[in-house]
C-alpha cells in the first residue's frame, strides 16, 4: 500500500506541474511573441519482482515488474509562428519564419521575438523592458558589415547629410529630326555645388544641319554661357546619336560656380530606353536626372524585408542607417527562457547571427507584430487532463488509505 500511495503522489506532483505550465500559456495569451510549452511525463524505474527466465526444460518466463510512478521528463516549447498583428507602429518589427532578435541586457545578449521597438533619447532602438537592439551600424556612405560584431542600433532622428555636389547629368527623350536648321530646344535643371547651393542651369540643343545639333550650356540668372568642346552632337539614318562616342558632353571644373569637381552631360547609354535620339517626331528632350543635393536632416525611416533601417532625409534622399541582426539557432529547444526572452546555453549552440531574409532566417515585416502562439482550446483540454490526472492519482491515496485501514482492523 506504501508503494501505491508513493506512485500517486508523484502523479499528482507532476500533473500539478502540468497545471503551472498550462496555467503559464494561458497567463501568456496577450505576450507579444510568446511561446507555449508542452510538459513531458516519464515513467519511475521499475521493481522487478520476479526476473524472467530463459526456456530450458520448461518455457521461458517474463520478468515481473511495478512500475514507482511517474517523473517529469522535461518541457518541449513551441517555436511555431504566431499570428501577426499589424499595428502601423515603424519601429514594430515582426520575424516571418525562423530566428530571433539579438538585444543586450546589462552586457548580456539575450534572443526575442518580441518586435515591440521603440526610441530611447539617445535615439537606440530598444525594447519595452530597456533591452538594447542589437545590428550593424552603417558608416558615413550608408554602408555595413554584416560579417562584424553586432551593437547597439541607432536612429539619429534630425541628423544632419552632407550637401552632394552635382557631378552628372542625365538627358533622354528626342530631338525632332524634321526640325528646320536653326531650331533650338532647351532644358533647365537645377544643380547643387559644394555648399549645397542650388545653381540654376540651362542646357540647349540648336540644330545645325542635317542630323547635326549642337550642345550649349548656361548658368545662373542672367545667364551666363558655358565654353564647351566636343559638343557637336552627330546622329546615324536611324536617328541615333553617334558622336559623342562616348556619348557624354563634358565640363571640366570650376566651369559652373561652386561645383569644383567634372560635370558630365549624359546622353543616355546606347540601345536604352533612357537615350538621347533624332526620330522624325516631337522633341521630347529633358533632363530626367542629376546627382547632386543639398543638405538634409534624418526625418523618419523604415526597415525592409530583410532588416535595413533605411533614413529618409529632407532633401528627398535615402541612405541606410543599420540593419537588424536576426540569430539563428540549431537547437532552439535547448534555449533557457527569460522573461518572453531567451538565453543561449551548451545545449542550443552558438547564435548563427545575420541578415534577415539569408541563409534560412526569417523576413522581417516591418509595421507588425507577432502574437502568441497560444491555442486556448488545446491549453483547456490540457487543462482538463492536469484536472483529471490529479484527481485520478488523488483517489488513488484515498482507495489505499481506506486498504490499509482494513488491514489495521485485522487485529483487532
Amino acid at each position: 500500500m506504501i508503494r501505491s500511495m508513493s506512485s500517486a503522489i508523484s502523479g499528482m506532483r507532476n500533473h500539478q506541474l502540468m497545471l503551472d505550465v498550462v496555467s503559464s500559456d494561458i497567463s501568456n495569451v496577450s505576450t507579444i511573441g510568446f511561446k507555449s510549452s508542452q510538459i513531458l511525463f516519464s515513467d519511475v524505474l521499475s521493481q522487478t519482482l520476479q526476473a524472467g527466465d530463459p526456456q530450458g526444460v520448461v518455457a521461458g518466463t517474463n520478468p515481473s515488474q511495478v512500475g514507482l510512478g511517474s517523473r517529469l521528463a522535461g518541457t518541449v516549447q513551441n517555436f511555431a509562428q504566431g499570428a501577426m498583428q499589424r499595428t502601423g507602429r515603424s519601429t514594430d518589427l515582426a520575424i516571418e519564419g525562423e530566428g530571433f532578435f539579438v538585444v543586450n541586457s546589462a552586457n548580456a545578449q539575450l534572443y526575442t521575438r518580441n518586435g515591440s521597438f521603440s526610441f530611447d533619447a539617445q535615439g537606440y532602438l530598444a525594447t519595452a523592458d530597456g533591452w538594447f537592439v542589437m545590428g550593424w551600424q552603417a558608416n558615413s556612405d550608408g554602408d555595413i558589415d554584416p560579417t562584424g560584431a553586432v551593437t547597439r542600433l541607432r536612429v539619429p532622428i534630425g541628423s544632419a547629410l552632407a550637401p552632394v555636389q552635382t557631378t552628372q547629368i542625365e538627358v533622354a527623350g528626342n530631338l525632332n529630326a524634321s526640325s528646320p536648321v536653326g531650331t533650338r530646344v532647351t532644358n533647365t535643371v537645377t544643380a547643387y555645388n559644394a555648399q549645397g547651393s542650388a545653381v540654376a542651369m540651362a542646357v540647349s540643343y540648336t540644330k545645325t544641319a542635317a542630323n547635326e545639333w549642337t550642345m550649349s550650356v548656361a548658368h545662373g540668372e542672367p545667364a551666363t554661357q558655358v565654353t564647351l568642346t566636343d559638343n557637336v552632337l552627330t546622329f546615324d539614318i536611324n536617328g541615333e546619336l553617334t558622336i559623342p562616342v562616348d556619348r557624354n558632353v563634358n565640363l571640366a571644373a570650376g566651369q559652373i560656380p561652386g561645383i569644383t569637381e567634372p560635370l558630365t552631360i549624359d546622353l543616355g547609354g546606347a540601345d536604352t530606353p533612357n537615350r538621347l535620339t533624332q526620330y522624325g517626331s516631337q522633341s521630347t528632350a529633358s533632363i530626367t536626372a542629376q546627382n547632386g543635393s543639398f543638405a538634409g536632416a534624418l526625418q523618419s525611416f523604415n526597415v525592409s524585408n530583410g532588416g535595413a533601417i533605411v533614413g529618409v532625409y529632407s532633401n528627398g534622399k535615402s541612405v541606410q542607417v543599420g540593419q537588424v541582426a536576426i540569430a539563428l539557432f540549431t537547437n532552439p529547444q535547448g534555449l533557457e527562457r527569460v522573461a518572453n526572452a531567451w538565453r543561449e546555453t551548451a545545449n542550443s549552440g552558438l547564435p548563427q547571427v545575420g541578415q534577415a531574409a539569408s541563409f534560412g532566417r526569417g523576413k522581417i515585416s516591418a509595421g507588425t507584430l507577432e502574437l502568441s502562439n497560444v491555442d486556448l482550446a488545446e491549453e483547456f483540454s490540457r487543462l482538463v487532463v492536469a484536472q483529471r490526472g490529479f484527481q485520478g492519482n488523488a483517489r488513488v491515496i484515498t482507495v489505499s488509505d481506506e486498504i490499509l485501514q482494513e488491514v489495521v482492523r485485522l487485529g483487532r
